[in-house]
């Protein structure tokens, strides 16, 4: 599932970026580009991480911020980000994040199988690092072929 909605124009690998903030919005900008989101949805994405933390910092190296279907997303999609030298979110043991992975869902059932199909990706320790290690939108592809 999640290897037919992360195409070529929602993949990105970037060398580094200066902070949390600048990970999210490059990470958003293709969902905005396809108009999967709003750029309310990002606005919501960094209120929340001030509210209540890096909730979406989901083990060592990644992150998987999202936001709530009425705060912005208009259609289910992902995009991945991987930032060759990491940034911290302010996420202890969890720093520095090198794969970002943005989670929009129109609605409160439609992203369960995206979830299910990351969740068996983040569980196989070598595939996730190999992505982290990609250098090309192919090798990416490669390593999600089986999710």
């Amino acid at each position: 599932m999640i290897n037919e909605l992360l195409t070529p124009d929602v993949i990105q690998i970037i060398p580094a970026c200066e902070d949390w903030r600048q990970a999210i919005s490059l990470a958003c900008q293709p969902l905005q580009d396809n108009h999967t989101i709003e750029g309310r949805y990002v606005e919501a994405i960094f209120r929340s991480h001030e509210e209540i933390g890096p909730y979406y910092v989901v083990g060592p190296g990644i992150a998987m911020p999202h936001a709530r279907p009425e705060e912005g997303a208009n259609k289910t999609g992902i995009s991945l980000t991987i930032i060759q030298k990491g940034v911290n979110f302010g996420s202890a043991g969890n720093d520095p994040v090198h794969l970002v992975i943005v989670l929009a869902a129109s609605d409160s059932n439609s992203h369960i199988g995206i979830i299910s199909s990351l969740a068996a990706l983040f569980d196989n320790p070598a595939d996730t690092a190999s992505l982290i290690a990609a250098k090309n939108v192919a090798d990416i592809h490669a390593i999600l072929s089986d999710y």
